[in-house]
């Protein structure tokens, strides 16, 4: 199904051989009914012209930082709020340096810069230039960056050489950026639910147990759910993390305060319990500051378990539980004996014993543990970069399964 019909495209070409197949790109956009802005850089005007780009986009070329015949707009701002997508393609490796290292020294680099809408990459050099240790380095920075990279292909190249650098051909670079926005309608109608952070459970005024949690990695699963177009609602214990745009906040502060409003938000599809609840709470909440010379002596009972209750509430119970497991140990056992108690359809385990990953850091480092017992580990990135993979991989379950359980 086509799904590119008046969508807002924004094709940037960079120099480089491959500069040609980007018209047949204007060509099959234009053929869907998308509407295509283009952006040439310096080089790329050496292989192709404005006037063979306008005639198939049948749109203005963009080319310069500083349009002196359209002085009252901004472009680089104008254009990628415009786009309901952006394309770059070919990307030679000066480009993908550039915005590795956060360059904005023309108008494609600006634009991609100032944007806040998806960004694919469609890469295309010599096998030696896509292999060298810095392109290399400088890809994997862009996909901590949550760009999304199409190719390149293994093939013979322009120059004679044969290996992985080709750029991947224009139908199948179409057929992406239209699953995109297939996937972006399919999830639109995906109701998504994420705890995150911390509880605080009062001993007295001044007083409380909590944890270390950040609420890292809950927030940037929220973000990634809702990037991707799932309608999410975050339910977050006390953090230092600014608001998340597009996603519904409750801010709770208690275990039963979260327990109150995960109950009060479903039914939903999805839930994804990241919050480190609290296990235990006391009993007696002291209405006055407890004194030093009188000593403190708490007597604790558990707080409620949010993940099992809605994982094994029939009535309540999303098409899809995912839980959490911080550990110190045995993370295997405890995981997968988590898994089978509480319900879950996955738990993601995290050893929050190192201090260079989990509470408090920016990196992750987790294990999926599947209810049909498949494990999968995913290594050691930014918190925003594990987010990226296991929202992926829920999508790619979702459509396989129709929205129902792995089992």
């Amino acid at each position: 199904m086509n799904f590119l019909n008046n969508k807002k495209i924004l094709l940037i070409v960079c120099g480089g051989i491959a500069a040609y197949k980007s018209l047949e790109l204007v060509r099959l956009f234009k053929k869907q009914g998308a509407e295509v802005k283009t952006i040439l850089t310096k080089s790329a005007l050496e292989f192709i012209t404005p006037l063979s780009v306008t005639s198939l986009s049948q749109n203005k070329v963009y080319t310069d930082l500083f349009d002196h015949e359209n002085e009252a707009e901004m472009d680089h701002i104008s254009l990628s709020r415009w786009a309901d997508a952006i394309i770059v393609c070919p990307i030679t490796a000066n480009t993908i340096s550039k915005l590795s290292n956060g360059y904005s020294d023309d108008l494609a680099s600006t634009v991609v810069a100032a944007s806040n809408k998806k960004i694919f990459l469609a890469p295309a050099m010599n096998v030696r230039m896509w292999e060298h240790q810095a392109n290399k380095d400088n890809i994997s920075k862009l996909i901590e960056f949550k760009y999304e990279i199409i190719g390149p292909e293994i093939g013979e190249m322009a120059c004679g050489e044969f290996g992985e650098g080709k750029l991947v051909e224009p139908i199948e670079i179409l057929r992406n950026i239209n699953s995109y926005f297939h996937n972006l309608e399919i999830n639109n109608k995906i109701k998504a639910l994420v705890t995150a952070g911390p509880t605080q459970e009062k001993i007295d005024p001044v007083r409380y147990i909590s944890n270390r949690s950040s609420g890292l990695q809950g927030y940037e699963i929220a973000k990634c759910l809702s990037e991707n177009g799932f309608d999410t609602t975050l339910i977050s214990g006390p953090t230092n993390l600014k608001e998340l745009s597009n996603v519904k906040t409750i801010k709770v502060k208690s275990s039963d305060e979260m327990y109150n409003e995960t109950i009060k938000n479903l039914p939903v599809d999805v839930a994804i319990f990241t919050a480190a609840v609290s296990d235990f709470k006391v009993k007696e909440i002291s209405s006055q500051k407890i004194k030093k010379y009188m000593g403190l002596e708490l007597n604790l009972e558990k707080t409620k378990d949010i993940l099992e209750y809605v994982s094994k509430h029939n009535s309540l119970r999303p098409k899809k539980v995912i839980g959490f497991a911080a550990e110190t140990e045995n993370i295997d056992g405890n995981a997968q004996k988590k898994l089978v108690e509480k319900n879950c359809d996955w738990i993601i385990s995290n050893d929050v014993s190192r201090d260079d990953i989990g509470f408090g850091s920016e990196m992750n480092e987790v294990s999926i543990y599947y209810s049909n017992n498949k494990i999968e580990k995913i290594k050691k990135s930014k918190k925003s970069l594990i987010a990226s993979q296991i929202v992926k991989k829920l999508i790619n379950e979702l459509k396989t399964n129709n929205g129902k359980s792995s089992n």
